[in-house]
C-alpha cells in the first residue's frame, strides 16, 4: 500500500507537504482529499489523527504521522533530500516555525469569521491574529531575506506556502506594502513548478 497524505489543497500546512513531495521528487506518496473542520470533519481524518487536523501521513506498518513539521521532517529524512540542512538546521527550523505561525494566525482568523455568526465575531481577537501575521512578515523582511535567497530548504518552502495562503484567503489585505524584498522573493518563488502545481486557487 502506498503511503497517503490526507488533506485539503486549500490548507497551507498540507501545501507544504505537497511542495516538498514535488521538490524532493518523492513519487510513492499519494494524496487523498479529506474534510477537516474545528467543528468536526470526516471520519477518515478523525480516525487517522485523533486531533482531526490536516495533514496526516498514513504509513505502511507504522502509526500515522501528523503535524506538517513532523511529516516534512520524516519525508525529507526518508528521501535524504536535504531540505533540513545540518549546517543551518536551527535557522531553517526557526524560519519554518515563523511561517507556520503565520499560517496558524491566518487560518484562525478565517475560522472565526467562517464558523461564528457575524454578530459574535470578536474583533480584538481578529486584530490580534492579524498583528501576529504582520509582525512576522516584518521580521521576514528585516531579518530573513539572506536566508530566503540561499539554497532551497524547508524554511523557504514554508514561507512561500504561508504567503500563498495570505493571497488565497486574505487577498483584501495588502501584505506586500512596505515589504518590497519579501514580495519580490515570493513573486519569483511562486513561479516554481512545485508552487504552480499546488496552487489552491487552481484546485
Amino acid at each position: 500500500m502506498t503511503m497517503q497524505i490526507l488533506g485539503s489543497p486549500a490548507s497551507p500546512f498540507v501545501r507544504k507537504t505537497l511542495v516538498l513531495l514535488h521538490e524532493a521528487n518523492i513519487t510513492d506518496v499519494a494524496f487523498e482529499r479529506v474534510t477537516a473542520s474545528p467543528l468536526g470533519g470526516d471520519d477518515t481524518i478523525n480516525t487517522a489523527n485523533p486531533l482531526g487536523k490536516i495533514p496526516a501521513l498514513v504509513r505502511n506498518g507504522g502509526p500515522t504521522l501528523y503535524d506538517s513539521r513532523v511529516i516534512t521532517r520524516f519525508l525529507d529524512h526518508r528521501a535524504q533530500a536535504g531540505f533540513y540542512p545540518e549546517a543551518r538546521l536551527w535557522d531553517t527550523l526557526t524560519l519554518e516555525a515563523t511561517a507556520d505561525g503565520i499560517m496558524e494566525a491566518a487560518v484562525g482568523y478565517i475560522y472565526e469569521i467562517r464558523h461564528r455568526p457575524e454578530d459574535m465575531w470578536f474583533k480584538p481577537w481578529l486584530d490580534g491574529q492579524w498583528t501576529k501575521v504582520t509582525r512576522s512578515l516584518d521580521a521576514l523582511e528585516s531579518r530573513w531575506m539572506s536566508h530566503l535567497h540561499g539554497p532551497l530548504d524547508m524554511g523557504q518552502i514554508a514561507v512561500a506556502c504561508a504567503l500563498g495562503y495570505l493571497d488565497f484567503r486574505h487577498g483584501d489585505k495588502p501584505w506586500r506594502d512596505g515589504r518590497d524584498s519579501l514580495a519580490a522573493w515570493y513573486g519569483k518563488f511562486s513561479d516554481r513548478p512545485s508552487m504552480q502545481e499546488t496552487d489552491p486557487a487552481k484546485s
